[in-house]
């Protein structure tokens, strides 16, 4: 797939050297780091699954990052949630993940929206990203950023994790030629999902939640600098206890 960003004219000396293990990765380059430089990804919650995302997205040098989530961080947060330390307790959870992004990548600049993503402001909170990143945990807001992202037309590298379990995929409802658009009611069709047991009912691993974010960084990675093949019509499916991960087709208009 072509690269989905174009790339600044130069990086900063002290970029190169940083970023310099990416540059000698064959699908991605000097160029490819030059690409991420000039990106911008929203990321739809700093939680279990935003909070890794953003930190590989700093590392990774990503130029922009807009967070969007209207909690603050509880103690209860620190199990799972990697970007957030004790000292952040009370404060909100984008102040305390643009604090992160900035120590390990001080050129990134960090959009915070402090704000409940819902469908009367999803639109304006998402425009003028080159992808939007779901980490939210209710099934709502992933509806609504889902349909921003269609109305949009821009990528939706989406998650979901709960207990030992998790999905990951990409949704575009405007790929480019060769590529079958897929949305979320792909996978679930309107009315279908319900609203899930939250992880304070039922509880969720830690560390799934770091393996979960890792993949959908890899994936925003790969789209901004067009290296490999995206997950769009593919599933991820993951089953932590088991040892299992499974890769199931997911064609528009059918469910898995």
């Amino acid at each position: 797939m072509r690269p989905l960003v174009e790339p600044v004219d130069a990086l900063a000396p002290e970029e190169l050297i940083r970023t310099a293990r990416h540059a000698v990765l064959a699908a991605i380059g000097e160029e490819g780091q030059r690409r991420l430089a000039n990106a911008r990804i929203a990321v739809v919650g700093a939680g279990g699954l935003g909070s890794p995302v953003l930190l590989a997205l700093a590392a990774a040098g990503v130029g922009e990052l807009v967070v969007v989530d209207d909690d603050i961080v509880e103690r209860t947060n620190l199990q799972r949630q990697l970007a957030h330390r004790v000292d952040d307790i009370g404060t909100p959870k984008t102040t305390s993940a643009a604090r992160a992004v900035r120590d390990l990548s001080p050129l990134t600049v960090v959009h915070e929206r402090q704000v409940r993503l819902v469908p009367g402001n999803a639109v304006d909170l998402l425009a003028g990203a080159h992808l939007v990143i779901d980490g939210s945990d209710t099934f709502d807001t992933r509806e609504a950023v889902a349909a921003a992202a269609e109305t949009l037309g821009i990528p939706l590298v989406w998650g979901a994790v709960q207990e030992w379990a998790a999905q990951v995929t990409v949704f575009w409802s405007h790929p480019p030629e060769g590529y079958a658009p897929v949305v979320l009611g792909d996978l679930f069709p309107p009315g279908s999902a319900g609203e899930p047991p939250t992880c304070a009912q039922v509880g969720v691993l830690g560390s799934l939640c770091v393996q979960v974010g890792g993949l959908l960084a890899t994936e925003a990675v790969k789209l901004v600098t067009g290296a490999g093949d995206p997950l769009l019509g593919r599933l991820v499916v993951i089953d932590a206890l088991r040892a299992r991960q499974d890769v199931i087709p997911l064609t528009p208009g059918r469910t898995p």
